[in-house]
């Protein structure tokens, strides 16, 4: 059996490649699919003032409320599937849920962008691709806004010419 990871946060970006998975499953019904939801850690301030089982509750209820969209896909199409909630760093849990399942692969979906907003922004798809000791199979998403495909690489672009010219 295929064991086949796929995180998620229960955008429209993310939802694409959930429905790669599901189109997959329909081909080959010997996939087990474990879908992952990350939520981030809260701040020490939080901790300080919070009890562990009301910020787990918490988590776990912000992972159910993102969760909402993927499981009525998953359950509309018939694919059974194993949810699974992690709170810490996205990529390393991403990587570390990968390995303790023993999954063959990591599907995920990102948004269209450049190799330099991908670079900017430390995108999560970079970090798993170069943490995953599994192959990660990337769905490419929504197409990047105007902002993402024009504005960041121009501010790049301008803040370069800046230090350049101060340089000089």
């Amino acid at each position: 059996m295929l064991r086949v990871l796929v995180p998620s946060d229960g955008s429209a970006n993310s939802l694409h490649g959930l429905r790669h998975v599901i189109g997959e499953f329909t081909k080959n019904r010997d996939l087990a699919i474990h879908v992952l939801n990350v939520q981030p850690p809260f701040s020490q301030h939080v901790c300080d003032f919070s009890s562990k089982s009301d910020r787990m509750d918490l988590h776990r209820e912000q992972s159910e409320q993102a969760l909402v969209p993927v499981r009525q896909a998953l359950d509309d199409a018939g694919v059974p599937y194993t949810v699974h909630l992690e709170v810490g760093d996205k990529a390393d849990c991403i990587v570390e849920t990968a390995r303790r399942l023993g999954c063959d692969c990591i599907v995920m979906s990102t948004a269209r962008k450049s190799s330099l907003v991908r670079m900017v922004e430390n995108s999560i798809t970079n970090q798993v691709i170069e943490r995953a000791t599994v192959p990660v199979e990337v769905i490419p998403g929504e197409p990047a806004s105007r902002l993402e495909r024009f504005g960041i690489p121009a501010g790049v672009g301008a803040g370069i010419l800046v230090l350049w010219m101060a340089a000089s």
